[in-house]
C-alpha cells in the first residue's frame, strides 16, 4: 500500500480507523451488514478494512493449469501450497493477495483458502461444518488486523487465524484447518513432477498479479491497523511458526531456527514435534515424530503475538 509517498490506500486505512475507533452506537451492532451483536469478541474491535463486503472479491470457480502453461510465474516467486490425495495444488501469493480466498470443491470434498496479506498468514481449512460445505467470502472487516471472512451460507464471521465463527449462527464454531507449505515456484515444481496444478491466473477478475497491492509492507514496521497485544522482542514482520496444542501455544521465530539447523525436535502441550527449516523461501512446517504433517500456522510475529499474549518462543541459547 505504500511506495514512497503516502497513496490513497493509506489515507483511506488512516480514515477507517479513525472512524471505527470513534464508533457510532449502531456500528456496535452491525458493519458491513453483519450482525455484531452477540459476537464473541469485542464488537468494538472488528474494524472496517477499506473494502466493502465482497469488494476484495473471493475466486468461486477456480481454474487449475499445468505448472508449464504458467508462464507469469518465475522461479523464486512464492505458492502457498496444499498436498492432497496424492496431487498438490499451488496458489500463487501473486493470486491471494487480491483476492485472499479460493473455494476450492472437487467432487464431495473441497478445500478453503484462505491469505491475509496483513498478517502474512495462508491457511487452509476444511470447509465442511456438520455435514454442510459452507463457501467463504471477504467480510471487508478485520479484528486484530487479521481477516474476518464469512459463510454465504449463515453470514457468520469467521477469524482467519483461529480458525474460528466469533459472530453469527455458527459463532463459537472451528474450521479444520489442513497443513500446506510455502514454496517457491520453482522447487514446488521439482518436488511434485507431474503431480502438480497451479491456480490459473484466469480469475474472471482483471488484475496485475504480478504487482502486490501492499508495497513494501512486508517489510516495513508498520502495522496497519491496532492490535490487542504487542510485543517489541522482534521486528513486527519477523517470520514465525506458531502452533498451539492442549492450550499451550508456541512460536518457532525463524531467526532463531536459522541459528540452529534445519531440524529442531521440540514439544508442544506435551506432544513431541519435529520443526523443518527452508533457509531458501524462508519457511518451516511442523509434523509428528513419524513425519505425518501438522497444521501449522505462518505468520508475522505481531499477528501470532496478538492472538497468542502468552505463547512460549523458541530461543537458541
Amino acid at each position: 500500500m505504500m511506495r514512497g509517498k503516502m497513496s490513497f490506500w493509506c489515507w483511506l486505512l488512516g480514515w477507517t480507523i479513525a472512524t471505527a475507533l470513534a464508533g457510532a452506537p449502531a456500528w456496535a451492532q452491525q458493519k458491513n451488514g453483519f450482525d455484531l451483536s452477540q459476537a464473541l469478541i469485542p464488537a468494538s474491535q472488528i474494524l472496517h478494512g477499506g473494502p466493502p463486503r465482497d469488494g476484495i472479491p473471493a475466486i468461486d470457480q477456480p481454474r487449475f493449469a499445468d505448472p508449464e502453461d504458467a508462464r507469469l510465474w518465475r522461479d523464486e516467486d512464492l505458492m502457498l501450497t496444499l498436498d492432497r490425495e496424492g496431487r498438490s495444488v499451488a496458489y500463487p501469493i501473486g493470486i491471494l493477495n487480491w483476492h485472499e480466498i479460493v473455494n476450492h470443491r472437487h467432487g464431495g470434498s473441497g478445500v478453503l483458502i484462505t491469505f491475509c496479506p496483513l498478517c502474512g498468514t495462508g491457511i487452509a481449512f476444511d470447509p465442511v461444518v456438520d455435514g454442510r460445505y459452507l463457501t467463504f467470502g471477504v467480510s471487508g472487516l478485520l479484528y486484530n488486523s487479521d481477516l474476518l471472512m464469512y459463510d454465504r451460507q449463515t453470514e457468520s464471521l469467521w477469524s482467519q487465524i483461529e480458525g474460528r465463527a466469533v459472530a453469527g449462527p455458527l459463532a463459537g464454531t472451528h474450521l479444520e484447518r489442513l497443513p500446506v507449505r510455502h514454496e517457491r515456484w520453482r522447487d514446488w515444481q521439482q518436488r511434485v513432477g507431474d503431480r502438480g496444478r497451479v491456480l490459473s491466473t484466469d480469475t474472471g477478475y482483471h488484475r496485475n498479479y504480478r504487482r502486490s497491492p501492499y508495497g513494501d509492507y512486508d517489510h516495513s514496521e508498520r502495522v496497519f491497523f491496532p492490535v490487542s497485544h504487542t510485543s517489541r522482542k522482534y521486528h513486527p514482520k519477523t517470520w514465525v511458526l506458531g502452533w498451539e496444542h492442549n492450550g499451550e501455544a508456541k512460536a518457532w521465530p525463524f531467526p532463531e531456527l536459522a541459528k540452529h539447523g534445519d531440524t529442531l525436535r521440540d514439544r508442544v502441550g506435551g506432544r513431541p514435534v519435529v520443526v523443518h527449516y527452508d533457509a531458501g523461501v524462508p519457511d518451516a512446517t511442523l509434523t509428528t515424530e513419524t513425519g505425518e504433517p501438522i497444521a501449522a500456522i505462518r505468520a508475522f510475529w505481531f499477528a501470532w503475538y496478538t492472538f497468542h499474549p502468552d505463547t512460549d518462543i523458541f530461543e537458541v541459547p
